[in-house]
């Protein structure tokens, strides 16, 4: 005898967000999410890192903290002690770095320290979609500001914070991705985050720096990171080993002066970030994470120039795009007929998924038109496949582009 299940629909809270459709595989062509290269994972030298560390130290498993306190694995907040010193400039200590479970713990941490509805915060226009969603559902108020070829625009912004203090209103942070920046991957240069920092310092609002792609970076060279720019520590900065290593694995970090960080870390009350997996991190990354990563990079700015080539060849002059600075999307720009969000849906039922410009901005009109797409998880032939079957979609919905491989429609 069936009963009819129950219904929990009457004791959920209103502020809840829409509920999760059942998961039914990845699209043929998945030109979505951070996914990284299949191919690039270094499998090989982390089954050896896991197999060392495991029996050289797998009795600490017995322990909360690996008997390495409640901040994560000391070997691993060690090496990124030295790496954040060697790649960002960051004078840190292993005692200054607080292992999470991949950025998206770090934003919600730093969110839950700082934030209360009704706040509010500055953001990039164009910004990465866990944070937006993450600010609407604490009912917080996200400003958004332009960038251009060199990220945030420094005169936006000076005229936000200006406006917000003649109405009393003193953000919280200024959220920025200034080292390939997501989705657009820009790079601010030095002197922006210098005058980055003035603003922050002459209105009392402290910068929330995101470089989870830093390590990505064409020229294998950046600037120093704002957290190492900083005469005040006003900065928290937060990483994650998502980009250089695997997704999947879940490790991130958030560097900040012990005042802040002391409260953030009261708010941790997981027991800590998986053990196993920083222990393997630690163990492959001390000997292995230098001549893996520029590796890394090369494969994916292959896989960049083939998309690229792609578009021109496909779309024509129908999709405008930047050659970005690094990272793993590329944002591009369709005819302002072209809604990417119904675009999207349609290129769906032929395979082809993409991430639409709205759900990466806080200008949704601005965005309507534009998309993000990954070129790091699909293959090379997946990309070309993908994007002329994208293209000819595009141009039965919209009309545009007019021609397809040189071949007038």
């Amino acid at each position: 005898m069936s009963s009819a299940s129950f219904d929990f629909t009457p004791l959920l809270p209103a502020s809840l967000p829409p509920p999760a459709v059942k998961w039914t595989g990845l699209a043929k062509y998945n030109f979505i999410g951070g996914n990284n290269d299949g191919d690039q994972i270094p499998v090989d030298g982390l089954v050896a890192a896991a197999e060392a560390v495991i029996r050289r130290e797998g009795r600490t498993l017995a322990t909360y903290g690996l008997a390495s306190g409640p901040q994560g694995y000391r070997r691993l907040r060690e090496f990124l002690a030295g790496k954040l010193k060697h790649d960002a400039g960051i004078s840190c200590t292993a005692d200054d770095i607080l292992m999470v479970s991949g950025s998206l713990q770090a934003l919600d941490l730093v969110n839950a320290v700082l934030l209360e509805r009704g706040d509010t915060v500055i953001i990039e226009q164009e910004t990465y979609q866990g944070a937006i969603t993450r600010l609407k559902r604490l009912g917080v108020n996200a400003v958004g500001i332009p960038l251009d070829h060199d990220g945030m625009r420094m005169d936006a912004l000076a005229s936000e914070l200006s406006a917000l203090k003649g109405r009393g209103v003193r953000p919280k942070y200024i959220y920025t991705i200034p080292t390939v920046q997501n989705p657009t991957g820009t790079i601010m240069p030095e002197q922006r985050r210098l005058e980055l920092l003035k603003l922050s310092e002459q209105y009392g609002v402290p910068i929330f720096e995101d470089d989870c792609y830093a390590d990505l970076v064409w020229q294998e060279t950046r600037p120093p990171a704002i957290h190492a720019m900083s005469q005040t520590r006003n900065v928290i900065h937060i990483g994650s080993f998502s980009k250089s290593i695997a997704p999947a694995l879940r490790v991130g970090y958030i560097v900040a002066g012990w005042n802040i960080l002391s409260r953030i870390l009261a708010l941790k009350t997981d027991a800590g970030s998986g053990a196993l997996e920083q222990m393997v991190l630690a163990e492959f990354c001390s000997p292995h994470f230098n001549t893996h990563v520029p590796k890394l990079r090369r494969g994916l700015r292959h896989k960049l120039e083939i998309l690229m080539a792609t578009l021109n060849e496909q779309f024509g002059t129908s999709a405008e795009f930047d050659d970005p600075k690094g990272g793993i999307f590329l944002w591009v720009k369709l005819p302002d007929g072209v809604d990417t969000v119904k675009l999207n849906q349609a290129a769906l039922a032929k395979g082809v998924a993409i991430n639409p410009g709205p759900e990466w901005s806080s200008n949704a009109a601005y965005a309507k038109s534009r998309m993000r797409l990954c070129f790091a998880s699909p293959s090379v032939e997946e990309i070309r496949e993908g994007i002329a079957i994208l293209a000819d979609v595009c141009a039965k919905e919209f009309g545009v582009p007019t021609r397809i491989a040189n071949v007038e429609r």
